[in-house]
């Protein structure tokens, strides 16, 4: 190979690239001189004559040095960013020289031949130069040799198919339209021969069947070169879909860049729509089943001979059955019949997935309550707590006079969980439907799910959480109840946990609103009862709908008789006030007897129910004569409260309004005393400004017996077991802590009392009282203090009312007794509202003595009479020998012997 060397410098440039002849590869040992170890090269240098065939010069093996300035040390590869022309040629010459001579190392072992320069330094840097660019060189190439089938391995396949088809289609097509074109000369020779003069009819219709032919073939043609686009087409979509914006814009002029690839934009468009519109699965389903049917009978029309129609049906036919192409015929037939059933295979699978879906999300929709409800004149109970039982038994109760009627909840909680809770209740509803629904009482679309517009009355429930997030719920509950449209047909009774809160909720509400604060009842009705044992056993028959209860109703009749005549119209129902319509409205309890009814008056009564009672004529009474005792005068008390309640501010200024002065009120619990102080005037209760109570503070834990020792418990006259504020939340803990404490403290009083009746005890003893006398010694106790214990569970009472040791208070019972009769009848909750309060009318249980003398002979009509002169209203009596008391008793008409152990329950003025 020719060489030039110009002005005698160290760069050399190759102007030509001669083919040298190809020669067996010699391997030169150069010695060193420069360098203590010999080196070995494996050079690609063809040879011929001993000179060098790479055209570097003809210059003497012995001048092949290893680069004394490298040392001993390993070679590195080093990467040269850019390269001048000269040194590029020169690398490129040695590399073809290489290729040629037939040696090709690894990029490792790589080597270059360089020409020699004129003097050895600029020899020395030259070759070095050259050895690394041309390992760097070869390194590069030999990456990215072994690096390229790895990148075009996955589209090479693609390839493959789309050459095949570009080749093989056309051909197809080509072969195809030749065997058409012989069929028409072969027909055109046989219309010229003389067979066919003859016959000129049918030569005339085997034209029109070859040219019917020559169009089916032209027709099949089409449909498969449809076919064959249709099944290429989605290849190159998916492969070039996201140049085709490229393209556009390059027709267009425009230097736009889409940021997000069109196949994003696509399957974000796809997952919007099965998203946003909930009958896309089906429609999607529907489009893949036609284009399988439009898609495989053109498929096999062309393939077959029969007609596009036929083709078509076929096609549904493999589609709805997948057996069916078990009877076809040649191979391409088969073939399309397979396809098409294997799609039809799969269309159904997911047919049937989407049907059994749609059925599994109606039936967990019916499941968890997500359907509408569509009831009128129901009773809507929102939210729920642990008086829900009892307030579904009371409305239950009130529906039985028609029938049966219909209560919905709606309530944060699964469906199934709050049905089976309902089952756990064990009671009968006699007719009565009760529709659970899952929702938010805050959401106007759960209340208008449960046809919040048409129900007759709406019961809004207290939460388990404390008095002030329970009572901002109920305020955001009354908030969107007032936002309904439709507007509401019946009233909002809302239980409050906090007085202070009431006035608010009620600003909020308006008119149709009805508070009924559930601590605020139960705290009066417990000081009531333990200044008047018995009491509560009265109120649970009252309030609740299994006995008498209260009712306001028109009688024309009435009207111009006065109220003492009207007190005794009523064979079955006792009138306890009037509502008069010349004051707005205004009940008036316990009237005075010279009050005279006049038009759109109407009647307070006390009956077993509002159909069971009318007015009849006036029974004959007998005033007779009796002593007018008047009633005994009030003395100081002593009273312990064991345990707090956020409301126990109000039930000690209750206690300062009935109490006498120099009455005493012992506070035990574990709030500490100067925290129990900042409670109180929190509350509104200034101390300084008590004159009948006196507040006795102890702190200790109610139900550890060495605490309850420290107090004189014999010298209470009543003792007020209250469920703490700290466990309030369970009814369980609540209740167990309650009974632990009465226990506790009947036993300590039973071992203090001066006496013990030890006969009784033997009689019990021998008897077969397995329990021996603890009872009876704790009725002793009992008989020198009253203890009323807050229950809040109703199971519990049977545990409290077996041994007859205490009185007790159902709160929750008795709140949902309040809050159903509200619901029943909105006008109640004046009633209610006054008898509990510490002013005006009070229920209360007054001695035989009053009314009658001993074992005189007396109807209920007189007993009622004589208590209209001392201003009171008696609506029933216990007996002596009976436990529970009689309200409204059915025959009153009837004398019979009354003794002076007997007590009798009126309404009287608190006065």
């Amino acid at each position: 190979m020719p060489k030039s060397n110009e002005d005698s410098s160290s760069s050399v440039s190759l102007n030509k690239v001669e083919r040298p002849p190809l020669k067996k590869p010699k391997t030169l040992s150069i010695p060193s001189s420069t360098s203590t170890t010999n080196r070995r090269f494996d050079l690609g240098v063809s040879t011929e004559n001993g000179s060098p065939a790479s055209g570097n010069g003809d210059f003497p093996n012995e001048q092949w040095k290893y680069p004394s300035f490298l040392g001993t040390t390993r070679r590195k590869k080093t990467t040269v960013k850019a390269m001048p022309n000269k040194f590029q040629n020169l690398e490129f010459s040695n590399s073809m020289g290489s290729k040629m001579g037939g040696n090709q190392k690894k990029a490792g072992n790589s080597s270059v031949v360089q020409a020699p320069p004129t003097n050895s330094s600029s020899s020395t840097s030259s070759t070095s130069f050259s050895s690394s660019t041309s390992t760097s060189v070869v390194t590069s190439q030999a990456h990215s040799s072994t690096r390229r089938p790895r990148q075009n391995n996955h589209t090479s396949i693609l390839y493959l198919f789309i050459f095949t088809c570009i080749i093989f289609v056309p051909y197809s097509a080509h072969l195809q339209y030749r065997l058409a074109k012989l069929e028409g000369e072969k027909i055109n020779l046989c219309c010229e021969n003389d067979i066919c003069h003859k016959n000129g009819r049918g030569s005339l219709g085997e034209d029109d069947a070859s040219f019917s032919n020559i169009q089916n073939t032209h027709s099949r043609k089409v449909a498969l070169y449809i076919v064959v686009a249709t099944l290429i087409l989605p290849f190159l979509l998916y492969k070039y879909l996201d140049y085709l914006p490229r393209i556009i814009y390059l027709f267009r002029r425009t230097n736009n860049k889409e940021d997000v690839p069109l196949k994003k934009k696509i399957a974000y468009m796809v997952d919007v729509f099965f998203s946003v519109y909930p009958y896309a699965k089906l429609l999607a389903l529907l489009f893949a089943t036609l284009f399988l049917i439009g898609f495989g009978g053109l498929a096999l029309y062309a393939v077959t001979g029969g007609s596009l129609a036929e083709a078509l049906w076929h096609s549904w036919t493999y589609v709805a059955d997948s057996g069916n192409h078990a009877e076809t015929e040649g191979t391409g037939q088969r073939i399309v019949s397979v396809s098409i059933s294997s799609g039809g295979m799969l269309i159904f699978a997911m047919m049937l997935g989407l049907v059994s879906d749609a059925i599994s999300e109606k039936v967990d929709s019916l499941r968890k309550g997500k359907s509408e409800v569509i009831e009128m004149n129901h009773v809507l109970i929102l939210g729920w707590s642990d008086k829900l039982g009892s307030l579904l038994k009371q409305l239950a109760i009130a529906n039985k006079s028609v029938g049966g009627g219909v209560i919905v909840v709606l309530a944060e909680k699964e469906k199934e969980e709050m049905e089976l809770d309902i089952a756990k209740l064990e009671f009968d509803f006699m007719g009565t439907s009760v529709i659970c629904r899952s929702g938010s009482p805050l959401i106007l679309a759960d209340l208008k799910k449960v046809s919040v517009s048409k129900a007759r009355a709406i019961i809004v429930l207290a939460s388990d959480e404390n008095a002030d997030q329970s009572d901002a719920r109920a305020l955001r509950v009354v908030l969107s109840l007032t936002g309904v449209k439709e507007g509401l047909k019946g009233p909002v009774v809302v239980e409050m946990s906090d007085l202070d809160n009431e006035p608010l909720v009620k600003l909020v509400g308006g008119e149709l609103i009805e508070t009924v604060v559930a601590h605020d009842v139960i705290g009066r009705l417990m000081i009531q009862c333990a200044l008047q044992p018995g009491l509560a056993q009265i109120w649970e028959d009252i309030l609740g709908f299994e006995n008498a209860e209260f009712y306001i109703k028109r009688w024309p009749e009435l009207d111009g008789l006065c109220f003492k005549d009207v007190l005794i119209s009523f064979a079955d129902a006792i009138p306890c006030g009037i509502k008069v319509a010349a004051e707005g409205g205004k009940i008036i309890i316990n009237p005075d007897d010279s009050y005279v009814m006049r038009e759109g008056d109407e009647v307070l009564v006390i009956a077993e129910d509002d159909d069971t009672y009318s007015p009849g004529p006036l029974p004959e009474v007998r005033k007779g004569h009796f002593l007018k005792i008047p009633d005994p005068p009030k003395y100081p008390e002593k009273i312990l409260f064991c345990g707090w309640r956020r409301d126990i501010d109000d039930m000690i200024m209750v206690l300062e309004a009935l109490l006498a002065p120099g009455s005493e009120l012992w506070m035990f619990n574990e709030v500490p005393e100067k925290e129990r102080e900042k409670k109180l005037i929190d509350g509104g209760l200034d101390v300084s400004r008590l004159l009948n109570i006196k507040l006795v503070h102890r702190e200790g834990n109610a139900v550890i017996r060495r605490h309850l020792e420290s107090l004189p418990l014999e010298t209470f006259d009543s003792i007020l077991i209250l469920a703490d504020e700290s466990v309030e939340d369970s009814v369980a803990h609540s209740d167990s802590r309650s009974l632990a404490t009465l226990l506790l403290i009947r036993d300590i009083q039973s071992r203090r009392l001066p006496y013990k009746d030890s006969k009784s005890s033997t009689s019990l003893r021998l008897s077969g009282f397995s329990h021996s006398s603890w009872i009876r010694e704790m009725q002793q106790a009992s008989d020198k203090s009253i203890i009323i214990s807050e229950i809040l569970d109703s199971r519990t009472r049977n545990l409290v009312s077996v041994s007859r040791i205490s009185d007790y208070v159902l709160s929750n019972e008795l709140v949902s007794m309040a809050l159903a009769m509200v619901a029943e009848d909105r006008q109640i909750n004046r009633v209610l509202e006054e008898l509990f309060a510490e002013e005006g009318n009070e229920m209360c249980i007054k001695p035989a003595e009053f009314y009658l003398f001993d074992q005189e002979e007396l109807c209920f009509y007189d007993i009622m009479y004589r208590g209209r002169e001392r201003g009171e209203i008696v609506i029933g009596y216990r007996l002596a020998n009976q436990d529970f008391a009689v309200i409204n008793p059915p025959e009153k008409s009837e004398p019979k012997k009354w003794s002076l152990d007997d007590v009798f329950v009126v309404i009287a003025s608190g006065d």
